[in-house]
């Protein structure tokens, strides 16, 4: 393990250790009935880490076993972090975040939206032009190919979008080639647009992507298992899925982290661990600090962590809305929590999370002070694993108010 938190004791920071040890039982029977390969699960409060254990395999092939330091594809989790660099960025004056996407990405000037009228697709010019706010908040009009099958969603496939031999700067060439699915700043629509802003991100920092992550945030926070892949030295140390789902018999195949790629996509690219995502989670929870390492301002942070979409509707007809439940909203690289109730999970107003399409997630709690992760590489179990945990923190949870 390297750099890790300051530990604590579950007692002195309001959690039942008899209810902590509930948790770890019930990922353990999990990966008794073989529906879960192995997890690392991490909480921390007031600064001091409570739990972090390990259940299962780290590769059930190979019947490695899990480990605290095991490497992780992080997936959707990356865009926390360069959201995170993009605020950066505008802190330093170096954009703003109502700067059209294309004052740093030309080829978007001539982006069309693209319409049905009378059954019959039209493309026009859109009424705004998308943002980098837009971009942060998924409101630039884009769209994921893997969240449907409409006629821009194929479009996106037979692009091959989620091709990693691109460069970032091919990729946003690509993607500005293709119509917009909505009117900028309408439509909430979870999409591509944190792989434009890692594009964007190189542009206005003059690095590439990795680059940039690594001296702005890695190195300063010590998270030194980050990367957009994984050194030969640490190739024994990846996590791995089941090699068919277990529910379905499928074969799993998520992307290889053990060579570079061209694209370092800043929606979905990142390898990381329990101990490095802890440690930027904390940052954020001490408001952009960590260690005398400031990265944000408290007042960033807190702009990052409220909701930035107002009367912006869900699209709900896809399965984007699944994504973000009733009673949350979207700030700038997270979905918040707008309400105690509403949702069907545990959380206090404020809380603010996401996951990744593997199995990871996090979500942190401002009113109680602490965060919480969860490492897994059970991509077709995501749905139920992730609400679980979440419980099954809030359970443990004994002086919450």
């Amino acid at each position: 393990m390297n750099n890790p938190l300051p530990t604590g004791v579950p007692a002195e920071l309001g959690f039942c250790p008899d209810r902590i040890g509930h948790l770890l039982q019930v990922f353990q029977a999990e990966v008794d009935r073989k529906r879960l390969p192995g997890a690392v699960v991490l909480i921390a409060r007031r600064g001091q880490v409570l739990l972090h254990e390990c259940v299962g395999q780290q590769d059930p092939q190979a019947a490695t076993p899990m480990a605290l330091d095991s490497i992780f594809r992080i997936y959707s989790m990356t865009k926390p972090v360069v959201s995170v660099a993009t605020m950066m960025l505008m802190e330093r004056g170096q954009l703003l975040l109502n700067d059209p996407v294309a004052k740093y990405l030309p080829e978007f000037a001539d982006v069309q939206v693209l319409a049905h009228l009378s059954g019959h697709p039209v493309k026009h010019r859109p009424k705004a032009v998308p943002t980098v706010q837009d971009l942060l908040r998924h409101t630039a009009g884009l769209t994921y190919e893997i969240l449907g099958s409409e006629p821009i969603q194929r479009q996106y496939a037979q692009a091959r979008l989620a091709s990693r031999e691109r460069s970032n700067r091919e990729f946003a060439r690509a993607l500005a080639a293709l119509p917009l699915a909505f009117e900028p700043g309408t439509v909430w629509e979870y999409s591509r647009a944190t792989d434009l802003l890692g594009a964007l991100v190189e542009v206005v920092a003059g690095q590439s992507l990795g680059a940039f992550l690594h001296d702005s945030v890695f190195a300063p926070l010590g998270m030194v298992d980050t990367a957009f892949h994984v050194p030969p030295e640490k190739h024994h140390r990846i996590a791995e899925p089941f090699v068919k789902d277990p529910d379905g018999g499928i074969a799993m195949q998520l992307f290889d982290m053990r060579q570079p790629v061209a694209m370092q996509a800043g929606g979905a690219g990142l390898a990381s661990t329990a101990d490095d995502y802890a440690r930027f989670l904390q940052c954020l929870l001490n408001r952009g600090e960590l260690n005398g390492v400031r990265l944000l301002a408290p007042n960033t942070v807190r702009l990052m962590t409220v909701d930035h979409l107002g009367s912006i509707g869900v699209n709900r007809g896809g399965r984007s809305g699944e994504l973000l439940q009733p009673g949350h909203g979207f700030g700038l690289g997270f979905a918040v929590r707008l309400e105690d109730g509403v949702a069907a999970n545990p959380g206090s107003k404020g809380m603010y999370f996401w996951g990744g399409i593997a199995g990871t997630t996090f979500f942190v709690d401002p009113a109680q002070d602490f965060f919480a992760l969860m490492l897994t590489q059970a991509p077709n179990q995501r749905d139920h694993y992730r609400p679980l945990f979440r419980n099954l923190v809030y359970a443990a949870l004994t002086d919450g108010n």
